[in-house]
């Protein structure tokens, strides 16, 4: 697949319109790839958890977390299936506000 740059930060705009202000906002990033999108936004959020089953993205998102986003970003090498069957084992805890999810599906 061909990953176009969005210099003029198009997407970002739309999604940021899209999901409103992410100031103190727990985020869940579905199918968070490389981190491509994370960085745009995390700055953002209060925390943001990225699942990605493709062991190659998540290892280059972890390769490639931002200095100032390593205390804000964590990043989880599962399916959504699987994340949320670890979920079901604290069903008194709803852990994040928003869940994104852009190039997904």
């Amino acid at each position: 697949m061909t990953i176009f740059l969005d210099l003029e930060e198009t997407e970002t705009a739309i999604l940021l319109d899209f999901t409103g202000d992410l100031t103190g906002r727990r985020v869940l990033e579905i199918g968070s790839g490389d981190g491509r999108l994370t960085w745009r936004f995390a700055h953002r959020a209060e925390f943001v958890t990225g699942i990605e089953p493709s062991t190659e993205q998540f290892s280059r998102a972890l390769k490639d977390i931002p200095s100032g986003l390593k205390n804000k970003v964590a990043f989880h090498n599962l399916g959504l299936e699987e994340f949320t069957a670890s979920l079901r084992s604290q069903p008194e805890t709803i852990p994040f506000d928003l869940a994104i999810l852009s190039w997904s599906l």
